[in-house]
């Protein structure tokens, strides 16, 4: 039998929404799993793009659900997004904050003045996620901009998900920005590098594994710093979303969290064979075949996995028929 995945790495880096929770509640298998993977002696830390909550705020949330953290167990955008402030402006700087009191909590934190119009002059401008966001909010940003002050952004995820279904995420409100002047912003959270060097600092990770429900911000992020990833279906991307992430290919593949304490999934074959337990990829002169299918989730995990790998390698074998095939993954 293949070694458990949680063997090959000291620490685990769990994204949050979608991953760990969905709004209010927590992911099903979310809290057993994570106490399970530091009873086997893996660090778990929560890296988030969500720059609307202080990391005190989450860690609070996160013990709320059973899931015992601290505030140095968690590492935000909003950290990443004031220390890049910080390091390019010089102290006591204005920072025009489109965001929450978390997010002006964190650029005070680093030496910088909140200030929430351009009339005060901001050197620079630091947007995120806002539950309540007013659109003249984004005025505000946009007049700063145009008169010169350095735009970071906290995240560009377009969509949040929640228990309810997937919201626009901060990504929108910066893309209305956007809109509206010549530049683009710096970008602090996940797929770009900051926030992830910053988890592998803060957490001394040597052998760090990242686990994200995003092909196109945590398995990015994660590929960004060359970091193994886990990708799980407990949130905003599904089966099409894998099959077609071959610039950002996942490392690994479960159902949810938990696959980080079962065997690795081995794969065997060629570019054009793919073999990943009974399930078989094939692309052939007549097109891409897919057999050996089996019933339940972790077969059929096997066979995306098998085939998954085939598309990377030949985009032609894309078929929305085959992916209908298996019908226990999203």
């Amino acid at each position: 039998m293949s070694p458990l995945l949680a063997d090959r790495h000291d620490v685990a880096l769990f994204d949050l929404d979608g991953v760990v929770y969905l709004g209010p509640r927590a992911v099903p298998g979310a809290p057993e799993g994570i106490a399970a993977l530091r009873a086997h002696g893996v660090r778990a830390a929560f890296v988030t793009n969500n720059a609307a909550r202080s990391p005190q705020h989450v860690a609070d949330h996160l013990s709320e659900l059973g899931i015992p953290a601290e505030f140095d167990d968690v590492i935000a955008s909003s950290q990443a997004g004031a220390h890049l402030l910080s390091a390019r402006l010089p102290a006591g700087a204005k920072v025009l904050v489109v965001g929450t009191d978390a997010l002006a909590a964190e650029v005070r934190q680093v030496g910088l003045e909140p200030v929430s119009s351009y009339t005060d002059g901001p050197a620079a401008v630091i947007q995120g996620y806002h539950p309540q966001l007013r659109w003249p909010m984004l005025d505000e940003a946009a007049y700063a901009i145009q008169r010169g002050a350095w735009w970071v952004a906290t995240n560009t995820d377009s969509t949040r998900p929640t228990d309810l279904g997937l919201v626009p995420g901060a990504g929108t409100a910066v893309a209305a920005v956007r809109a509206a002047v010549d530049v683009d912003p710096v970008v602090a959270g996940k797929p770009f590098a900051p926030l992830m060097t910053e988890a592998v600092r803060r957490t001394a990770a040597q052998r760090p594994i990242f686990v994200g429900d995003r092909i196109d911000t945590d398995i990015a992020g994660a590929a960004t710093v060359g970091m193994d990833s886990l990708f799980v279906f407990t949130g905003a991307h599904g089966k099409a979303d894998v099959v077609a992430a071959a610039a950002t290919p996942p490392t690994h593949l479960g159902w949810d969290l938990g696959a980080l304490l079962d065997p690795v999934r081995d794969l065997a074959g060629t570019d054009r064979d793919r073999r990943c337990g009974t399930a078989r990829a094939t692309l052939t002169a007549a097109g891409p075949e897919l057999t050996g299918i089996g019933d339940t989730r972790a077969e059929q995990l096997d066979a995306l996995w098998a085939y998954a790998n085939l598309c990377w390698h030949h985009p032609d074998a894309i078929s929305t028929e085959l992916l209908d095939r298996l019908d226990q993954l999203p």
